[in-house]
């Protein structure tokens, strides 16, 4: 079996993580961000890769920047036959790179080169794919542009969130993974094309803010896409589940409160579950009747 560094921090490594140590392989180091302040108390909590990894008694190591020369002797260090990455959230330099004897496998969550870049599931449901999948690649000196080992391609539910399908393509990743590391010496990398690259950004809480002078599915996209993070908003009221629907009128007006629907500017939105600030959440229709609003009412 190979010697292998894993570098991960999210949840979305964890399973990958486990896989790896199922397997039977060699795991002589888990590298990953540092804790960070969670929550009112702002305690510092660990990543979800390091908890993992403690639990399953491997040496963690944690770097802000592991391409500093600190990070850097760590990983010569440990001298791994492969390295293993999958949402990291650092982007390895040449001389990491030139570590692992084979080489750095990422774990990417897209049928590349569709969607490069950190936020590729939330971003595959925003533009309305109907499928997508999970990649392994070798990792370059670019942002998720390396040559492609395998692929799984998977259909993304008509009403899958962001949360929902991460959990899936972190097992369907998982798996891919074992299978990659069990083939790579007899696997020819495939380079991508780059006439199909697209690249997407990184999410930030403004790209959650509802704008009903856009379609209803478009909308519903946007719902499903930034739950459960940054969430989708309508001004303070925070949008947790949404429906697209047949109606017409003025972006924003109440058409109906039961259930609880708004026009677009092509169709209507029915806000299925809604959270108001300070509150859990609660169906669309029980807040507006709360707050006495009535067809003809901006929301």
């Amino acid at each position: 079996m190979m010697r292998v560094v894993f570098m991960g921090t999210p949840e979305f490594a964890v399973p990958s993580l486990e896989a790896l140590a199922a397997a039977g392989y060699t795991i002589a180091g888990v590298i990953t961000q540092p804790d960070r302040p969670v929550g009112r108390g702002h305690k510092l909590a660990p990543p979800p890769v390091k908890a993992k990894a403690l639990e399953l008694g491997l040496p963690v190591y944690q770097f802000e920047r592991l391409r500093a020369q600190e990070g850097l002797d760590c990983l010569r260090a440990l001298a791994p036959d492969v390295a293993v990455t999958a949402a990291f959230g650092q982007i390895l330099s040449k001389k990491l790179l030139a570590v692992p004897k084979f080489g750095t496998v990422n774990v990417h969550a897209s049928l590349l080169p569709r969607h490069r870049g950190a936020a590729p599931i939330n971003w595959a449901i925003i533009q309305g794919d109907p499928v997508t999948g999970v990649t392994t690649m070798l990792t370059d000196a670019g942002v998720d542009t390396g040559a492609m080992l395998l692929s799984r391609e998977t259909p993304i539910g008509a009403e899958e969130t962001a949360g929902e399908l991460t959990e899936r393509l972190s097992l369907l990743g998982a798996q891919l993974l074992v299978e990659t590391l069990g083939a790579l010496n007899t696997l020819a990398p495939t380079p991508q094309d780059e006439a199909r690259m697209t690249y997407d950004p990184m999410l930030d809480k403004a790209m959650g803010e509802i704008d009903f002078g856009r379609g209803a599915r478009e909308i519903v996209n946007l719902v499903r896409g930034v739950n459960p993070w940054p969430g989708a908003r309508a001004g303070a009221l925070k949008v947790w589940r949404a429906a697209a629907a047949e109606g017409e009128g003025a972006p924003g007006t109440v058409l109906a409160v039961k259930p609880l629907t708004v026009a677009c500017e092509t169709g209507a939105l029915v806000l299925e579950t809604v959270v108001p600030e300070g509150k859990g959440p609660m169906p669309g229709e029980a807040w507006a009747l709360g707050r006495r609003f009535a067809p003809g009412a901006l929301l």
